[in-house]
């Protein structure tokens, strides 16, 4: 009988959906794997620009769909990251696997699981690709934390304020009132300050009230102009708001 699979490529950056690139060279990779093993490959199915985080992805839900339906006998990728880059979404699609018969294929490492040993090592792939994720994740965290330290611009916008012209002079307008709110003793929550500023008319690039976020980097930034004000700081606020709320709940727990 034939062999019918559906192959599955995917990017997990704009920039790299936008260039095509990547994902023309999987897809070669998965045509001429499929052609040398003699099996009909149906389509192949695109994620572009899309993280393997979870398996919440437009085209990995046709895959799945396929799988629950048992339209295909396998999915082809170019490696094991096409598919996940999580354990917990690798035992998802693992279930399926053995509940449907679909087998899962990964042409670089050479994996089927429609063999105990295939699954044993896509188990084993699976864990180090999610460790891969995290420990970049880390090195990222790292990074932009020397770089805020260096005063240097860590984002597409620069700082809050810092801009010249009308926007820099909104921003800075929006800082003063949250100034003026830490002056005042009044200790708010920083949503609360953000919806003061929304009240007042102060909004974000967007149009929209700022992000409790945003506010944080404002009091922040006070603090480090003014540190008379310091003992107002934005975790400091949040900590005493979170206190609160916690002895609410004890209290009707009680």
């Amino acid at each position: 009988m034939t062999h019918t699979v559906i192959g599955y490529v995917r990017v997990s950056s704009d920039e790299q959906a936008a260039s095509g690139l990547s994902l023309a060279s999987q897809e070669e990779r998965i045509r001429a794997y499929c052609a040398a093993r003699e099996w009909t490959l149906a389509g192949i199915v695109v994620d572009a620009g899309v993280s393997a985080k979870t398996l919440e992805r437009p085209g990995m839900d046709k895959v799945r769909q396929l799988m629950r339906e048992k339209l295909v006998d396998g999915v082809v990728a170019v490696k094991l990251d096409r598919l996940t880059r999580s354990v917990r979404g690798l035992h998802e699609l693992l279930d399926m696997s053995a509940k449907t018969g679909v087998a899962l294929v990964s042409v670089t490492e050479s994996l089927d699981t429609s063999c105990a040993a295939g699954k044993l090592m896509l188990n084993v792939l699976a864990a180090i690709a999610e460790w891969e994720r995290e420990v970049i994740a880390e090195r990222t965290v790292a990074a932009l934390a020397v770089k805020r330290a260096r005063g240097e611009r860590v984002s597409l916008h620069r700082e809050i304020g810092a801009e010249d012209g009308e926007r820099g002079a909104h921003e800075r307008e929006a800082m003063d009132e949250v100034a003026r709110m830490i002056e005042a003793g009044e200790r708010p929550s920083l949503r609360s300050m953000s919806a003061t500023l929304a009240a007042r008319g102060y909004l974000n690039r967007a149009g929209e009230r700022y992000h409790a976020s945003a506010v944080k980097r404002m009091v922040e930034r006070i603090e480090d102009e003014r540190p008379e004000l310091r003992r107002c700081a934005a975790l400091d606020i949040e900590r005493a708001a979170r206190m609160a709320r916690i002895a609410k709940v004890m209290e009707v727990a009680a």
